[in-house]
């Protein structure tokens, strides 16, 4: 049977984020009871061009997701493939995936760390990747404000006008960033800088922070008060953390902190780690993206195309 293509279209219409969160939720699970594995990232560097790729297995599939990227852009494409007897069953387009996957997985780390009663929120970036990571936080918690910072006003309005149908919080463009994390339980980083964008002195008691837009040890959202202010550090990996992380560079290598100190979102998910001890504590989830859950997401984009799941015919 030749494997079903999916294009990306397809891919945004069967992957809603509440699902999403719900499919990553499961797969973390599944990861600390050993019945889901995970392979960090590696990277074929060429002269202009890289080769990306990231394979995982959950119970009853496995998958890897091929992405390459240049001056000119990326492309993204997963595979799918049944465990039991190695058919590939779907090719994907994944550019989709991967950015709803990155806003699930701090959707994932919110509902889990941040207090539940949080209500005000800053979130740094308006680019597209910044879209997801809103839709997260906003599906997991009840919130009334949402500060959007960036550094080009005309942005921060067009992001407004675009994202503020889809979510129940009010949308404000961002007169200080500093004013607007002091005042938030939950601040988010989605975005390219190599230059912190976050300073740990401006996080108020109980604020939890996602720092999602960096995974190269280039780049660096938050600053190392930032950590060291944080009582709890979760981490999506620490394998691929220490090759990806770059917010964690000066701390590690300074003896600061130790990647002993830090806990995978695995045991969160499961119940063996808290999210947090107490609801004055600072808490920081660094998102450096797994193909565990582009696989899961995988399986929930081509169960639902095939009718698997008796929601999608």
């Amino acid at each position: 049977m030749n494997p079903l293509l999916i294009k990306e279209e397809d891919v945004r219409n069967l992957a809603p984020m509440p699902d999403v969160i719900a499919a990553l939720d499961r797969a973390f699970r599944d990861q600390s009871s050993g019945q889901a594995y995970n392979n960090p990232r590696s990277r074929l560097r060429m002269p202009g061009a890289t080769l990306h790729m990231m394979a995982a297995a959950i119970p009853g599939y496995f998958g890897y997701k091929a992405y390459t990227s240049a001056a000119g852009g990326a492309k993204f494409f997963f595979y799918l493939f049944k465990a039991g007897t190695t058919e590939l069953l779907s090719v994907m387009e994944a550019d989709s995936l991967g950015q709803i996957r990155t806003g699930a997985a701090t959707g994932l780390a919110t509902r889990l760390m941040s207090n539940p009663d949080s209500t005000e929120a800053t979130l740094f970036g308006a680019g597209w990747q910044a879209e997801s990571q809103l839709l997260a936080m906003d599906a997991v918690r009840p919130l009334k404000r949402v500060h959007i910072v960036n550094r080009k006003p005309e942005r921060r309005i067009a992001f407004i006008r675009k994202m503020q149908p889809l979510v129940r919080a009010e949308l404000v463009a961002a007169e200080s960033a500093e004013q607007s994390v002091r005042e938030s339980h939950i601040v988010t980083t989605m975005t390219s800088s190599r230059e912190p964008v976050l300073k740990g002195e401006w996080l108020a008691a109980g604020a939890h922070v996602n720092a999602a837009g960096g995974n190269l040890l280039l780049r660096r959202e938050v600053d190392d008060e930032t950590v060291l202010r944080s009582n709890r550090v979760v981490v999506d990996s620490i394998d691929q953390a220490r090759i990806e992380a770059g917010e964690f560079l000066g701390v590690i290598e300074s003896g600061r902190r130790h990647w002993e100190d830090f806990v995978e979102l695995r045991d969160v998910a499961a119940g063996f780690k808290p999210g947090r001890d107490a609801v004055s504590d600072i808490t920081l989830f660094k998102s450096v993206g797994l193909a565990l859950e582009d696989v899961a997401i995988g399986k929930l984009v081509y169960e639902r195309a095939t009718g698997l799941n008796g929601v999608y015919k």
